[in-house]
């Protein structure tokens, strides 16, 4: 339970921040995706079926607030966070550095699959038009990766939750 507030909360102050960043920042697209780190974090140090509930949950909120197809948000989300479990377990490591690797790939593959899907594939030829932004946003969500699993790590700590750690 202490686990589904501390990430509802993370995920409504991401959602707040990814709502109100684009209007303030000079171009939307250093908006990070900071529900997408939410996510890899709970896929790399949360593992279990409430998790994964917890993912498809926060992505459902971003397309309840922000999303062009209802339910997507969630499906993709959903995805990187299997992607980010899978990963963690495969190589036996929970390193930040492998979540920024994780969050940065994250990252590309929501915003070429939404946009793709949006389009209806019709706008495939041009995808390297937007490829460019796309890369950006990845690179500074990735940048602000460690920060945000730090206050994570934080809030893990304060709440009292164990946080399933292997780091090599």
């Amino acid at each position: 339970m202490r686990l589904l507030l501390l990430f509802a909360l993370g995920a409504f102050v991401a959602l707040i921040l990814q709502i109100i960043l684009p209007r303030l920042l000079p171009s939307g697209i250093l908006a990070p995706d900071l529900v997408l780190i939410l996510a890899v974090d709970l896929g790399m140090r949360h593992p279990g079926a409430l998790t994964a509930v917890l993912a498809f949950g926060m992505g459902y909120a971003v397309d309840t607030f922000s999303g062009v197809e209802l339910g997507l948000n969630a499906l993709l989300l959903t995805l990187v966070f299997l992607f980010a479990y899978w990963l963690s377990r495969v190589l036996m490591s929970t390193s930040t550095a492998m979540g920024v690797i994780i969050v940065f790939t994250g990252v590309i593959f929501t915003d070429v699959a939404n946009y793709l899907i949006c389009s209806r594939f019709a706008a495939a030829e041009r995808l390297h038009m937007i490829m460019p932004a796309i890369l950006i946003q990845a690179a500074f969500t990735a940048l602000l990766t460690p920060s945000v699993f730090r206050i994570t790590a934080w809030g893990s700590r304060i709440v009292g939750l164990r946080q399933y750690n292997r780091n090599r």
